[in-house]
């Protein structure tokens, strides 16, 4: 094997394995390495498994309701066990897909632990401990992170969980608690529930979904409340313990919840220690490195993509920066990710998507803008599919008509951003939005609505 590459990139998740990737569809010499599997988290333990999971639980609900759509169906049973292998089988398959991948464009796969000796060295220490010394021109960084923990809140593996050992628990709990009500504790929420789990989720914020639009956020807490979960908002988490077979989670108001599992959901800690970057001077806030719009650290020569970065936290960030850093290597022009159109998912149901500014951040900026709000209530085609809960939303700047900001709670939310997206990157006004026919019927109808209401137009509202 040869340990002299143009590019060698460490980590193989949603960030790395696309920059390894395109860089040798550029034609540079490619080595990725890799501590654990291909794909990385979001691959094998979060986006990909979770989806899974979660498309279960919906089926779940659809099928308690099937007397709304005329259909008699058997008492549901869950088997829990199969449920989880579903979405193992599904997240192995994209396993050998990026394998598959490395293959078709010669990326050289080295499994191991890296560290940077020096901008152009990293040394790969084998499960056997043999160490593999590669030279590049160039590195990129690419660990990503791990579930952020405090003290008096520390994960065990077996009854206190992040969700690396949630997403592969096997037996279904009577009753969990989840800390955190950001779009991992909420998805597994949801997804407990379904099965038929007793669920309480603990925020230290007066909503759910904190970074979301609080109209939507409502919107979905309400609904998951309907199904039987229990929400301790404002609450801060003074410890958690364990009790034989039990955890036990205090609140700073003295409130004792009892569970089988508590899910740690309270963010994420950067994985930058140990892999040589302090040594090298690469400058960094709070473990996050700081990277320019190339995605180049302060030391030449290395790079960083993804949660590691001070500019992560979404896996389409991290493939976003995978492929302009791999570009600027090569030497090619490509424009700098747009962070500010960078859309945000959450995907239980109703699912949350949104892109640009809340109305509350909109407003602490002092902008001119207009709200135009559309409900799924009187959407045909959300009406006809039983999911009629929830609204978009769209904030329209006063002066150029731009898409400052746009919010979907729905049962297809996190399909129909795009749209906006697109609007905000290609800067389509809101009026190339309204003159632009929707298919109908259509969930995507109540987008052109929300526009149409910001703008004085709507005939539906």
């Amino acid at each position: 094997m040869s340990t002299d590459f143009d590019v060698v990139v460490i980590g193989a998740g949603p960030g790395g394995y696309p920059t390894a990737i395109r860089s040798a569809q550029l034609g540079l010499r490619v080595a990725c390495v890799e501590r654990e599997q291909l794909g990385g988290v979001c691959l094998n333990w979060g986006c990909i498994p979770s989806k899974a999971l979660l498309k279960t639980a919906e089926l779940a609900h659809k099928i308690r309701h099937a007397d709304d759509f005329g259909l008699s169906v058997p008492e549901l049973g869950v088997d829990f066990e199969k449920v989880v292998g579903r979405s193992r089988k599904v997240a192995k398959r994209f396993e050998r897909g990026v394998k598959g991948l490395f293959k078709k464009y010669s990326v050289t796969s080295i499994f191991g632990n890296a560290k940077l000796t020096s901008a152009s060295t990293v040394e790969v220490t084998s499960g056997d401990g043999t160490v593999t010394t590669l030279t590049a021109k160039h590195v990129v960084v690419a660990t990503g992170a791990r579930a952020r923990t405090f003290p008096g809140i520390t994960p065990d593996g077996d009854r206190v969980l992040t969700y690396r050992e949630a997403i592969v628990l096997s037996e279904q709990p009577a009753r969990v608690t989840v800390l955190g009500a950001g779009a991992i504790g909420m998805e597994f929420a949801y997804f407990w529930n379904a099965m038929g789990t007793e669920v309480t989720v603990v925020e230290g914020r007066s909503e759910v979904l904190p970074v979301e639009d609080a109209e939507c956020a409502a919107v979905v807490r309400k609904s998951m409340a309907k199904t039987g979960v229990a929400f301790e908002l404002g609450k801060l988490v003074k410890e958690v313990r364990r009790e034989g077979d039990e955890t036990v989670t205090v609140l700073d108001d003295g409130k004792e919840l009892r569970a089988d599992i508590t899910l740690v959901a309270l963010g994420i800690s950067p994985n930058s220690g140990g892999i040589g970057l302090e040594e090298l001077g690469v400058k960094m806030t709070r473990g996050f490195v700081e990277i320019d719009d190339s995605c180049a650290t302060s030391v030449p020569g290395v790079y960083a993509v993804g949660d590691v970065t001070t500019r992560g936290g979404l896996a389409h960030t991290a493939t976003a920066q995978g492929h302009v850093c791999a570009e600027r290597i090569a030497g090619h022009a490509a424009p700098p990710v747009d962070y500010d159109s960078i859309p945000g998912c959450t995907y239980c149901q109703p699912q949350v998507a949104s892109v640009g500014l809340t109305e509350q951040q909109a407003r602490e900026q002092g902008l001119g803008f207009s709200v135009g709000k559309f409900p799924f209530m009187a959407n045909g085609k959300a009406q006809g599919a039983g999911a009629a809960d929830g609204f978009v939303k769209v904030l329209v700047d006063d002066r150029y008509g731009e898409i400052i900001g746009a919010h979907i709670v729905g049962a297809a939310a996190t399909e129909m951003i795009a749209e906006f997206t697109l609007a905000r990157s290609s800067e389509a006004t809101a009026d190339v939005l309204l003159h632009t026919v929707h298919a109908h019927p259509t969930y995507s109808e109540a987008m052109f609505e929300a526009v149409a209401q910001a703008r004085g137009a709507s005939v539906h509202i």
